[in-house]
């Protein structure tokens, strides 16, 4: 079992291991992202900065500082200059200097924005900062009925566009299932500058609390059935893109991460079974993976990845992997 060797590429970075701590409040502190580094992350990606709150954020301070400014000659004086004061992405940029600063392995950092201007301008300032890899986490909710799906499409596509122009780091795209061609997508978005793929995101969705009659935010902690959806995406895309893929939502054990790495993917993600078990509980995912790579006859990551992915049937096992594509790409239940 000291002899499987646990490596993988994922984005052109370097892994040990196949397993990266996704964003979540755990990868929010140096504190924490040390522990997770010693329990056997083999990267981490922090959480994301979201320009909307940074510019809300600034708009309610100028509004702040405008107010009865005209009331009196002091009145200016009664609040901080914006300037000197952290309404923009500062904190976030130096978690990332201290996070490259304290840990031996690649920090991602993430980002979420609402405009072209902000994608790159807060990209180019988490280069800067030193992150090793980009991370997109968009998130666009179509409201306006005259904007068709293709038009949403192109929208992302542009965004990977201008912010690939801009940056020397690799970029990820996470992405959620909600495409009419997933596999179409998907590879449009590397042909528009994408280095990876992470599939899939698990969005926030309202909730309505009937006590207020109030909307109130609803984030539940995934469950392993979940990964069955990006599962069946991965082994179709693995053979048709040139690119890295990570498996996120439902990996919560070393027989998940199998899973995942036999259709294709990279690297797997992790974070509600982090949060649910403490960050130790990696170590015990790392070891179930290795029993069973090992009891399984597999050496490496690299000989187990993309073993079942849709066109490899190269080996005695080939029919095995015929029947289970057929179930993963069916839309009936198999017999």
């Amino acid at each position: 079992m000291t002899n499987i060797d646990l490596s993988t590429n994922y984005l052109g970075l370097e892994l040990k291991t196949p397993f990266v701590a996704s964003a979540s409040p755990l990868t929010g502190s140096v504190e924490s992202l040390l522990h997770l580094e010693r329990a056997g992350a083999s990267a981490v990606v922090l959480p994301s900065l979201f320009e909307e709150q940074i510019e809300h954020e600034r708009e309610q301070f100028e509004q702040l500082g405008d107010y009865q400014t005209d009331a009196m000659a002091e009145a200016s004086g009664f609040f901080p200059s914006l300037e000197r004061y952290n309404t923009g992405p500062e904190d976030y940029l130096q978690l990332i200097r201290d996070a490259k600063e304290s840990l031996g392995i690649p920090v991602i950092a993430s980002l979420n924005g609402f405009s072209s201007g902000g994608w790159k301008y807060y990209g180019e300032l988490m280069e800067q900062a030193g992150a090793d890899a980009l991370e997109l986490n968009i998130y666009l909710v179509p409201t306006d009925t005259s904007v068709s799906g293709s038009d949403v499409e192109r929208h992302y596509r542009d965004l990977v566009k201008t912010i690939r122009e801009q940056l020397r780091i690799p970029l990820a795209v996470k992405i959620g299932p909600y495409f009419s061609s997933p596999a179409t997508f998907g590879t449009d978005l590397i042909e528009s500058g994408a280095s990876g793929l992470v599939l899939f995101n698990r969005f926030l969705s309202p909730e309505i609390d009937l006590e207020t009659l109030e909307f109130v935010p609803a984030l539940q902690l995934s469950q392993p059935e979940e990964l069955r959806l990006a599962l069946r995406w991965i082994a179709i895309l693995r053979d048709r893109i040139e690119a890295s893929i990570a498996a996120t939502g439902g990996v919560h054990s070393g027989l998940d991460a199998a899973k995942a790495l036999l259709v294709g993917a990279d690297a797997v993600m992790m974070a509600s079974t982090l949060l649910k078990h403490g960050i130790d509980h990696l170590e015990v995912v790392r070891d179930e993976l290795i029993q069973w790579m090992d009891e399984n006859g597999y050496y490496s990551v690299e000989q187990l990845k993309g073993s079942m992915s849709m066109n490899n049937c190269a080996n005695p096992e080939g029919l095995k992997r015929a029947n289970y594509m057929k179930a993963l790409t069916s839309y009936t239940t198999p017999t």
